[in-house]
């Protein structure tokens, strides 16, 4: 892209205001999401991407320039836009008519959403590709920096292979071991139903185990939800938009760009002036 544009080194240099991150790398990152986003690309493999059937229809119609207004074309790309933005900010902005009525926080607070819900795609993508060794190994790190399973080798040692695109073991629940957690993790595409988590419950009977988290990078049908909640056991259900949730709070397979500070006036400091 930049030999294409013949962009300058300087030009490619240039940084963000927070200092952190090019530009032209910025732009570009966002530029193949939204292409993407809108079925226009597909990834192959990283830093490597496809042009789609449909992209070569659009560049048959000459098409001068493809913006965001011009994406909101496809269904896709419109889905993603409004699954972007934050339910908080949806409710606090139900009465306002155009994005002329927001506020500089609330502009910034949505742009945080939507990286933040583009991540969390990314991340179950990633996750889904991944090897079954490489998914135990995500699941234990996560575990762990939540502050279960213990030390990182207690984890390692209480967590196996299930045999079915998932582990499956005991953990404790702090580092004392005062209580412990039967967990499953699936790296599933398919909805997870009742029986599974049927099955789940009766095996924390046999792990003698109060407790139980099920994890899966897919999600959990409303009967499979309704009956974990019905149950004596407590049973924590974590789908794979709470999973890449999580991993983005706890910082696992992200890294941080930048970090914005939002200040106000101390009006205390200036109390005596």
């Amino acid at each position: 892209m930049a030999k294409y544009f013949n962009l300058a080194d300087e030009e490619r240099k240039e940084l963000l205001p927070s200092g952190r991150q090019f530009i032209f790398d910025n732009r570009v990152g966002w530029a193949c999401t939204y292409l993407k986003k809108a079925v226009l690309l597909e990834s192959v493999k990283r830093g490597y991407f496809k042009i789609t059937d449909r992209g070569i229809d659009v560049l048959k119609r000459d098409i001068k320039k493809i913006t965001p207004a011009f994406l909101e074309e496809f269904q896709e790309f419109k889905d993603f836009k409004a699954a972007s933005k934050s339910q908080v900010y949806n409710k606090q902005n139900d009465n306002k008519q155009n994005d002329g009525d927001e506020t500089p926080e609330e502009k910034l607070e949505n742009a945080y959403q939507i990286i933040r819900k583009n991540l969390a795609q990314e991340l179950i993508q990633k996750v889904m590709k991944c090897s079954p060794s490489f998914f135990e190994t995500l699941v234990i790190d996560l575990l762990v920096s939540m502050g279960y399973g213990g030390s990182r080798i207690d984890a390692g040692k209480a967590i196996g292979k299930s045999g079915d695109e998932g582990i499956d073991g005991i953990i404790k629940e702090d580092r004392l071991g005062l209580d412990t957690i039967y967990i499953q993790a699936k790296r599933w595409e398919n909805q997870v139903g009742r029986p599974e988590i049927q099955k789940f419950a009766g095996a924390l009977l046999g792990q003698k185990a109060k407790k139980g988290i099920f994890i899966t990078t897919s999600s959990f049908t409303k009967e499979a939800i309704n009956y974990a909640e019905s149950i004596e056991n407590k049973i924590v259900l974590i789908d794979g938009e709470q999973l890449a949730n999580f991993m983005i709070d706890f910082n696992i397979g992200v890294s941080k760009v930048g970090v914005y500070e939002v200040k106000k006036i101390d009006n205390a400091y200036f109390a005596d002036e």
